[in-house]
């Protein structure tokens, strides 16, 4: 077994991970990094994504770019055009993001709307998105309906994408914690998703159907940018929560991007269901099928 092989799966050990990327200062190494990973020095950027490959399957072969002038250059790559086509069904909803499949289901009909990080760690709609008149208008829509956990991985493609056609109305940004959300510390840390950095995307399809969009920060990635609002979302920001927006989009049209790999949240009200294979664990690229409309 290689060198590489080893270091992965030293860092998959559950405690050793554990302590490695939580019980550690994450602010400041998540500002570190943020800063670190725009170092356009191509020693910086060798050695950097060295380290890189050793603890991940990062595979360059689909970036647009052939090279990258820093390690920030290549979390964000964008792809080659084509190599993500869109499941074009009316009545589907696509992935927004490549992605691992966490906990899905669905939503709770209860006053708090409970969903699931993993098994046995349930937290409830309030806590993710607040209690303002418009969050709590907006859980009353998706009682009943269905969510889906999408985790990028660090070596994942990092932009997102309209599932389907629609209007970005308004995003409301909560500032917060940088836990890991991978799985092992989704086990660990109850309402983790509700403490970690994260913005409330409010999207209304072309028939008028809510949906929501969660995208979470995490260690080494608390900064997200949105297509529709010209900030960083990050601990350095300092403009107003709610941000009122109307952008348009196609199916398939990029939305934004994570400055690393992160987790989407998507919930939809009821009259939508899981696409087959759907369940923990799938490995799903952007643009395949993740929901659908349950037929009348």
């Amino acid at each position: 077994m290689n060198i590489a092989r080893q270091l992965q799966r030293l860092a998959l050990h559950e405690d050793i991970n554990f302590l490695l990327t939580n019980r550690v200062p994450r602010a400041a190494l998540t500002r570190f990094m943020g800063w670190f990973s725009r170092i356009r020095h191509p020693w910086v950027r060798g050695t950097s994504m060295a380290v890189w490959r050793a603890f991940t399957d990062l595979d360059l072969s689909e970036a647009k770019k052939t090279a990258f002038d820093s390690l920030h250059d290549c979390f964000v790559r964008e792809l080659r055009p084509g190599l993500r086509p869109v499941d074009p069904r009316p009545r589907v909803l696509a992935s927004p993001c490549d992605a691992i499949v966490g906990a899905c289901g669905r939503i709770g009909d209860d006053a708090g709307a409970q969903v699931f990080q993993a098994k046995g760690f349930p937290y409830p709609l309030t806590d993710l998105l607040g209690s303002g008149a418009r969050a709590r208008a907006l859980i009353d829509s998706l009682r009943g309906g269905h969510y889906v956990t999408l985790r990028l991985t660090s070596s994942m493609y990092h932009r997102f994408h309209a599932p389907a056609a629609l209007t970005l109305e308004h995003v409301t940004y909560h500032s917060g914690d940088t836990w890991n959300v991978n799985p092992i510390a989704l086990k660990r840390i109850e309402r983790l998703f509700c403490k970690n950095e994260r913005a409330a995307l409010h999207a209304r399809l072309d028939d008028g159907t809510p949906l929501l969009l969660v995208p979470v920060a995490a260690i080494l990635v608390a900064s997200m940018r949105l297509r529709a609002v010209d900030v960083a979302l990050n601990a350095q920001y300092r403009g107003p929560h709610e941000l009122p927006c109307n952008a348009r989009y196609d199916k398939g049209e990029e939305m934004g991007w994570f400055e690393h790999g992160s987790t989407i949240l998507v919930f939809t009200p009821q009259g939508f269901a899981l696409c087959d294979g759907i369940e923990t664990g799938h490995l799903i690229r952007m643009g395949e099928a993740l929901l659908q409309r349950a037929p009348h």
